[in-house]
């Protein structure tokens, strides 16, 4: 058996149409929303009552998607730490490539987004940065450079 693909990351949010925009200020595409609910999805994530509202998110060439759930049923516990560190053992970041990162991190610090450290220079490859974003998630960019 061959894996195919990686379909897409998912990211529990509080506030769906706020996910939607800091992810479309990126420069993602919202693919399509919809609530889910009933006893199939009870059965998948394993919680009774799952009452949801998804949107999907996808990156323009078509290659990678984020899933942003918001429950409204059970509700959605919240991360412990609240705002965990970089060195946070899980998943704890998204990075994008980006054209214009000082333009993006100024669009994205109107939804919010606070740096975590600032931007840099690594070699003569690559302008670097991690953003706390939606949820706390961290969201790290990358402008080829050079």
């Amino acid at each position: 058996m061959t894996l195919r693909r990686m379909d897409n990351v998912a990211i529990v949010v509080e506030d769906l149409d706020d996910a939607i925009a800091f992810f479309g200020e990126i420069g993602m595409e919202l693919e399509g929303r919809t609530q889910i609910e009933g006893l199939y999805a009870d059965r998948i994530v394993g919680l009774d009552g799952v009452r949801t509202d998804i949107a999907m998110m996808r990156v323009p060439d078509g290659h990678g998607r984020l899933e942003l759930t918001q429950y409204h049923a059970p509700a959605a516990l919240p991360a412990a730490p609240p705002h965990p560190s970089p060195n946070t053992l899980g998943l704890h970041r998204v990075m994008f490539a980006v054209d214009d990162i000082d333009d993006t991190v100024a669009r994205l610090r109107s939804h919010g987004a606070e740096l975590l450290g600032e931007v840099v220079r690594f070699e003569n490859s690559f302008r670097l940065c991690y953003l706390r974003g939606p949820a706390g998630i961290i969201v790290a960019l990358a402008e080829q450079i050079g």
